[in-house]
């Protein structure tokens, strides 16, 4: 294989723990893995990723620091906190502040680099391709190929996000598609998200994982109760828990409902009723959560259509090797659920086609671009 000098921007990349960082880090341990001279320009930790840049021979390059905060909108006064939740909601609509910043930083940071075969920029925050945009020009292309890995959309995109975005705001999204040669997306019924004139552009490429980091031996699974759990955000339209809560509770059953999330707040009702019914657990490590997902019985999938859409915590499952009830958001099978508590999970999501997953068949996808 002809050995290629590849680029990779964005603003998330490890030791952070989202989606973003792990498809980062994994495609440049990968592309390193396969040989290729790869730089990452992200936020750098001088204590975490020097070691990394040893380990696998990639240069790691800082975009700067971050300057603009985001509104701490923590507050014990409630109108100080509604004051303070607006303002924050204001200046995201109006400036996507504070992520507009990494537009900047990221075209400062771009302007002497040239030579690369293959440039990947990736988001969220979408800043982050706006500043490539800005800094990849007929002069200085930076690369031959630029694709812009986009895990959602940004104007059409409202499984995230119940606010429209500002009209003005597609002149951006429209002027840096136009100047990426690809749009990559992590499947290809969501092409939706993004404007038709641009549909030619969009390839196919999910997220990537090494499935043999993370050994789990399968352990005798026996609680005294149902157990399962729930590892993810919460969205009031797209991914909230209420109505399976609520059949639940009618249920009248013991179970353990443990739950690893940031977004708790649609689960703060419930608290009260449920009891130790229901756990509530911060995020922890990848590999750590992955190993205390394969002792429940089951996990719980709210909101995605696995059949369109694998995001990184159906993969998570997956390796964790746990049967899986997945459920929509606005419509419980109450059927499927009483069968998975009383152990019988024939009906649960089948995973297939999973080598498609895989990191070296993902980072081949991007290579075989043209």
């Amino acid at each position: 294989m002809h050995k290629k000098k590849i680029l990779i921007v964005s603003r998330s990349f490890y030791p952070e723990n989202t989606p973003r960082s792990f498809r980062t880090t994994e495609l440049a341990k990968e592309f390193c893995r396969q040989g290729h001279e790869v730089t990452v320009y992200t936020i750098k930790d001088e204590k975490e990723h020097p070691p990394l840049e040893k380990e696998f021979g990639m240069v790691i390059k800082s975009i700067g620091q971050l300057k603009f905060k985001p509104i701490d909108i923590n507050a014990k006064n409630k109108l100080l906190y509604l004051f303070k939740r607006g303002l924050s909601r204001l200046l995201l609509m109006f400036a996507e502040y504070p992520n507009i910043e990494l537009m900047f930083m990221v075209k400062r940071a771009l302007k002497n680099e040239n030579g690369y075969d293959l440039l990947i920029s990736i988001a969220v925050p979408h800043p982050v391709h706006w500043g490539v945009a800005w800094a990849r020009t007929k002069k200085n292309p930076i690369a031959k190929t630029w694709v812009a890995d986009c895990g959602d959309g940004y104007m059409l995109e409202l499984a995230h996000d119940t606010f429209k975005k500002l009209f003005y705001f597609k002149y951006l999204e429209k002027w840096f598609c136009r100047k990426a040669d690809y749009i990559s997306i992590p499947n290809i019924s969501l092409k939706g998200n993004y404007y038709p004139e641009f549909w030619n552009k969009i390839v196919d490429i999910p997220q990537g994982f090494v499935f043999e980091e993370v050994q789990v031996k399968n352990p005798v699974v026996n609680n005294p109760v149902p157990t399962f759990a729930f590892a993810g955000i919460f969205m009031r339209t797209t991914r909230n828990p209420s109505q399976l809560l609520d059949f639940l509770i009618s249920t009248n059953r013991d179970f353990r409902f443990i739950v690893y999330t940031r977004t708790a707040d649609l689960l703060l009702p419930y608290m009260a009723v449920l009891k130790d019914k229901l756990e509530i657990r911060n995020f922890i490590k990848r590999e750590v959560l992955i190993k205390e997902l394969s002792t429940f019985d089951f996990l719980i999938n709210i909101g995605y259509d696995p059949s369109n859409h694998i995001p990184s915590k159906l993969i998570d499952y997956y390796l964790s090797g746990r049967p899986v009830l997945s459920q929509e958001t606005n419509e419980v099978n109450k059927k499927v659920v009483e069968e998975f508590l009383d152990g019988n999970y024939s009906n649960g999501f089948k995973f297939v086609d999973m080598d498609r997953f895989r990191i070296e068949n993902v980072c081949r996808k991007f290579l075989a671009l043209p």
